[in-house]
């Protein structure tokens, strides 16, 4: 009887053990599974965000862009002026100007963008100051003391640096710059600090004699800065800022390039102008736009009498016209009048705005923009886009 309880008792010890050792067999087994499969799936989430990666794009006309580590690669020196820029148009006229035109020389389909990444802003505030004993490396020229016409004015405004890449696989090679340099009309200064603003006005002879000399000691400087080599294309597009109030931005007007070594080649004019819509009683040139365009406006005014103003922006290349910008603006505030009107801007505007080119029309009021309609180049009908709120 002992002996059957002694065999007994050995038979559920080798049970129990053989237990223990399939169960702590199994869970050592799978939790290494659990724990390896949680260590590779972060590992791969944190290498997808690490590096520099290229951004798809829409259509043909714009330009891959490029991200660094899960993020947008910003301007390192973007917005930087020599003074404060009261004409918002000339900003942005300036920028996407310079965008146009670098489409000109680097195809969107060959190309990726990349935001300025050789010119810090501590080098563009440096650039764009005056030259004087503690700041060697100023473009603009030394402060001569006169307070009147005689003095040294501001001419250069403000630096732009646009980089063009080439992609070889996951790599990305520099293949070209463009350069923007917004050149002053007017300088704007004050006779002493917190005083009163005054205007000098700067010939368009001093405007580009000036401006050649500077284009040329950028690039020199830029074939010095590490990671420009010495056959990157460096172009470099001189643009004409508007006077601080006028209704319309600057004008690119000449450019040049240096294919290789730090010496520019010769200046290619640009004919490039921007008209403001409606034009002043007793200008001729353009009379055939700017009647379709008052036409639009008395059209506009007589169904929404209490509209503020409307306003346009006619840029051109020589004598065509390559696109118009409209500003309408209102004083509603009944989300059902928006939608009516903008919907007969859309209905109205084919009569009268010109076809073949883009128009982009702002419908705005005090609160902000309250509808955007628009039409490509290529289109008969203009898209309504309403900027409501929930």
């Amino acid at each position: 009887m002992r002996a059957l309880k002694w065999i007994a008792g050995i038979l559920g010890v080798v049970v129990l053990a053989a237990a223990l050792v399939f169960f702590g067999n199994f869970f050592s087994k799978n939790s290494s599974n659990v724990a390896t499969k949680s260590s590779t799936t972060k590992s791969a989430n944190s290498s997808s965000k690490k590096g520099i990666q290229v951004t798809g794009k829409t259509d043909d006309s714009s330009y891959k862009t490029v991200i660094k580590d899960g993020k947008y690669l910003t301007s390192k020196a973007r917005g930087i002026t020599a003074g404060q820029e009261s004409n918002n148009f000339n900003m942005v006229s300036f920028e996407s100007g310079l965008l146009d035109f670098s489409k000109e020389h680097f195809n969107t389909s060959k190309y990726v963008f990349q935001e300025g990444q050789y010119l810090s802003a501590t080098t563009a505030t440096e650039w764009l100051d005056r030259k004087a004993a503690d700041n060697p490396d100023g473009l603009n020229p030394e402060d001569n003391g006169k307070t009147d016409d005689s003095r040294a004015p501001f001419y250069l405004q403000t630096l732009e640096e646009q980089d063009f890449m080439t992609q070889d696989g996951n790599d990305l090679k520099l293949a070209g710059i463009v350069i923007g340099m917004a050149m002053n009309t007017q300088d704007v200064y004050q006779k002493e600090q917190w005083g009163a603003n005054f205007t000098q006005d700067i010939s368009k002879a001093e405007r580009i004699a000036h401006g050649k000399e500077m284009a040329a000691e950028v690039v020199k400087r830029y074939r010095a800065m590490s990671g420009v080599g010495n056959d990157v294309p460096i172009y470099v597009a001189m643009y004409a800022q508007a006077p601080e109030d006028s209704l319309s931005g600057g004008n690119f007007y000449s450019w040049s390039v240096a294919n290789s070594g730090d010496t520019l080649g010769n200046w290619t004019d640009l004919d490039r102008q921007t008209v403001v819509l409606p034009m002043q009683d007793g200008t001729t040139s353009e009379s055939a736009l700017n009647t379709s365009f008052k036409n639009f406006t008395d059209k506009l005014q007589g169904f929404f009498p209490n509209l503020s103003s409307i306003t346009g922006q006619a840029s051109y290349d020589g004598s065509n016209l390559k696109g118009l910008n409209v500003t309408v603006s209102t004083q509603f505030y009944s989300a059902t009048e928006i939608e009516s009107f903008a919907n007969y801007i859309a209905e109205t505007a084919p009569s009268y705005l010109p076809n073949g080119v883009p128009v982009q029309i702002r419908m705005e009021a005090s609160t902000g923009m309250q509808a955007y309609i628009i039409k490509g180049a290529n289109d008969s009908k203009y898209t309504v886009t309403i900027l409501g709120s929930y």
